[in-house]
């Protein structure tokens, strides 16, 4: 128990949140595999990973003022929920997981927060 009180007694340093780069966008877009699925947006990834360096500039300066503001944008958030079928009765609720298919921007945007933490924890 000691040890919890002295591990909450201690300052954390603050996230440092280095400024989005073109070259971070690319390398994240290039990562992402090359999908037909979309989320609510009905943009595949593969039309989106051939149109960044069109979308590039206008993305970099919403990711980078994000995380200036820390506000995330709304249309971000949003995902469409399907349920896919697991097993057992097909008329059981409890027999189905939701998956959420996200935007493409989103999931980038995502690796982003994902890479400043990282950095943060290490």
């Amino acid at each position: 128990m000691q040890y919890l009180v002295n591990a909450f007694q201690q300052t954390l340093s603050p996230i440092k949140l280095k400024s989005v780069t073109e070259k971070e966008i690319y390398e994240i877009n290039k990562s992402l595999k090359w999908k037909t699925s979309y989320g609510y947006d009905e943009v595949p990834s593969w039309i989106e990973k051939l149109s960044m360096p069109f979308i590039s500039t206008p993305f970099i300066y919403i990711c980078n003022k994000t995380l200036s503001t820390g506000t995330f944008p709304t249309w971000l958030k949003l995902s469409q929920v399907y349920l896919i079928f697991k097993k057992g009765n097909k008329t059981e609720m409890y027999d189905y997981r939701p998956v959420s298919l996200l935007t493409t921007l989103s999931k980038i945007f995502e690796k982003v927060i994902y890479n400043r933490l990282l950095q943060h924890t290490k």
